[in-house]
């Protein structure tokens, strides 16, 4: 915490260890492991809650939100005046003797991913609501809607290498497995690179996919990675935010601990001084990122651990819905 709280009075970001090509931690195919009961309880509760969401509040939004990869051959019909001479059916209009034109229709699937950070600063702040359970109904929200729609849903978990990449598939059971693996991703690793991540997601995304890319964003280097994920995918930037992320509490003196590095710190956080700075460089780094974001591409939705984190997903759609 020490060198997170000194690194955001400095305006800074953390750097993530160099983590070169790393292999997955787990095989995509492999079997999750049981889960907890009381996983089990919280795996059941965001499924009722998302099914209900996706159900009652998207609607169409979602299917009108992303396109499908193309189009495809439908039917031949006889030509009516108007039609696009460029779509005739030669080979028919020579069997038929009069002219026939060629019917396409929208190829509507999409493959959906959800690229989840699960380093260790994820448990940080409020564990019990915080950002592993925000990312976890948000994945729960997206991936239900998807399967709805009858689009394959992924996952990738990541920290300063690629713990677990489960490929696209069909089925509400296949998304809800996704989420299981949000909530129990394993002993999580000290930091996080977000461009490793995006590098890998690059390489194994055959075509073109929805990309939600759920992390704190507390990150450095990633703008050109993201770019270039962003030019190929359409990718929305999920930033979970905790409230200690933006504003130090007059608490006394505390004992901060750094669930990263290791390493504990003493601070006086009833120290105005102390708190502006770390407001101040707090909405630095707001700032900062959010042009990241803008200049690589991908499209950024806030997602709170003391609000609702259904509901900036749920205005997302909407926003994007309107649009089209």
């Amino acid at each position: 915490m020490r060198d997170r709280l000194l690194g955001l009075l400095r305006g800074g970001a953390r750097r993530p260890r160099e983590a070169g090509d790393a292999s997955p931690g787990v095989a995509a195919g492999s079997t999750p492991p049981p889960l907890p009961p009381r996983l089990l309880v919280s795996v059941r509760r965001l499924e009722i809650r998302a099914r209900r969401l996706v159900t009652s509040e998207l609607g169409g939004e979602y299917r009108s939100t992303f396109r499908g990869a193309g189009i495809e051959f439908a039917e031949a019909r006889e030509y009516v005046p108007g039609d696009d001479v460029r779509r005739i059916d030669w080979n028919v209009t020579a069997r038929m003797g009069e002219p026939w034109v060629k019917e396409y229709v929208e190829e509507r699937e999409l493959h959906l991913v959800c690229a989840v950070d699960v380093s260790a600063s994820q448990l940080a702040g409020r564990p019990a609501q915080g950002r592993r359970a925000a990312a976890a109904e948000v994945c729960a929200l997206v991936t239900l809607a998807a399967a709805y729609s009858h689009d394959r849903t992924g996952l990738l978990t990541f920290s300063d290498r690629i713990e677990r990449y489960v490929p696209p598939a069909k089925g509400a059971r296949h998304a809800m497995r996704l989420v299981r693996e949000v909530l129990q991703p394993g002993e999580p690793q000290p930091t996080t690179s977000i461009a490793l991540a995006c590098d890998y997601l690059a390489r194994v995304l055959r075509r073109r996919s929805a990309v939600f890319l759920i992390s704190d964003f507390i990150d450095d280097g990633y703008e050109q990675a993201l770019r270039d994920l962003a030019r190929r995918h359409e990718v929305i930037a999920a930033v979970l935010v905790d409230p200690l992320d933006e504003t130090l509490p007059d608490a006394g003196i505390v004992e901060l601990e750094d669930v990263e590095r290791g390493g504990r710190l003493l601070i006086d956080s009833s120290d105005e001084g102390l708190r502006r700075r770390y407001a101040e460089a707090a909405a630095a780094r707001r700032e900062r990122r959010s042009a990241t974001l803008r200049r690589a591409g991908a499209e950024e939705v806030t997602v709170r651990t003391d609000a609702d984190a259904a509901e900036p997903v749920l205005e997302f759609f909407r926003r994007r819905s309107r649009r089209t």
